[in-house]
């Protein structure tokens, strides 16, 4: 049985050209499809039913793309994406993208096994977003910037929430403040940390070098952070964290070291994951709408495939939750 690899060999054109023309985009110009239109029909070639062909029938599935599908965050985004699609009698399938450009996720973008894709995950390709999105196959990016005719961006305001906090510890009378940040080409961390550079700023505080160390956005390397700089011998007065199980695992270091929090040293986290109020002390953070934005990111795709049109970017703000991490110094 010929494949598509068959088709783009005769034709002489790429494989994803091919792709392209099998599908009707109109990337493809008129004469380069009519090329790869005549080497399928030589080669008798059929397109896969369940892998594509959008232009004549649905799958009646989305799909959900994200970095990794285990951790409080993700969970909560995938249970109100679930509800959206349910509601709109559509199937919801999630993938992992561990793997890059290796992995199923990708693969399953490029072979459009679904009616349109919602996609929160760094390390798939801006260019695999741009090639694969077309008229018939939307998708919406979460958390980070792309410009492309078939693209929405949904984005939370991390500059904002970075502020945010750092604005807290501040007017708690802080003025020696770390910060623990994610992975160094993290679109979310590069955007908290902004924030905390712009509020340390305005109060004329200047960052320490040796108070910003990585996390990698886990529990483990929050706990980690924080033990080397406990190990450092003098500590800030306050620690923002650039996510909440990095707090956590930060919580976890000082108890451990037999430092208190909030009365040696305050803590605030971002994200508002569930745990967050049941550590102990209940951790201040910012929230950030995960399920509202799952929800918007859903309900835009599902207009977008009613044939609606709507914005190219969306932006959701961030909320301050006071707890008992933080106190005054």
């Amino acid at each position: 049985m010929a494949t598509i690899k068959d088709v783009a060999k005769l034709a002489g054109v790429a494989l994803s050209t091919a792709s392209y023309a099998l599908s009707g985009d109109s990337r493809v110009s008129a004469k380069t499809r009519s090329k790869v239109l005549e080497a399928a029909r030589q080669l008798n070639y059929r397109k896969n039913g369940f892998a594509m062909d959008l232009k004549r029938s649905r799958t009646k599935t989305i799909a959900l793309i994200l970095t990794d599908l285990s951790g409080p965050y993700y969970s909560e985004l995938i249970r109100s994406v679930q509800e959206v699609a349910l509601a709109n009698g559509y199937d919801l399938i999630a993938c992992s993208s561990i793997g890059g450009r290796d992995s199923t996720a990708v693969k399953f973008l490029r072979e459009k096994r679904a009616d349109g894709a919602i996609v929160l995950a760094p390390n798939i390709r801006d260019e695999v977003l741009i090639e694969t999105a077309g008229p018939r196959f939307p998708i919406v990016v979460m958390d980070r910037e792309i410009s492309s005719e078939y693209l929405v961006n949904v984005l939370v305001d991390g500059v904002q929430g970075g502020y945010t906090a750092t604005r807290h510890l501040i007017d708690a009378g802080h003025r020696s403040i770390a910060y623990i940040s994610g992975p160094n080409d993290s679109y979310d961390s590069q955007l908290r940390y902004q924030g905390y550079l712009r509020a340390l700023s305005e109060a004329g505080l200047e960052e320490q070098s040796k108070w910003r160390l990585s996390g990698n956005f886990v529990r483990e390397g929050g706990y980690n952070a924080t033990k080397m700089m406990i190990m450092q011998g003098s500590l800030p007065s306050a620690v923002f964290y650039g996510n909440d199980e990095m707090a956590i695992g930060g919580l976890k270091a000082f108890e451990e070291s037999g430092i208190s929090v909030p009365g040696d040293v305050s803590v605030i986290g971002f994200d508002d994951i569930q745990i967050a109020e049941y550590v102990n002390p209940p951790l201040t953070t910012i929230r950030q709408p995960k399920s509202e934005a799952g929800s918007l990111a859903a309900h835009l795709l599902f207009q977008i495939l009613g044939g609606e049109e709507v914005n190219k970017e969306y932006m959701l703000t961030t909320e301050m939750m006071e707890r008992e991490s933080v106190g005054k110094k």
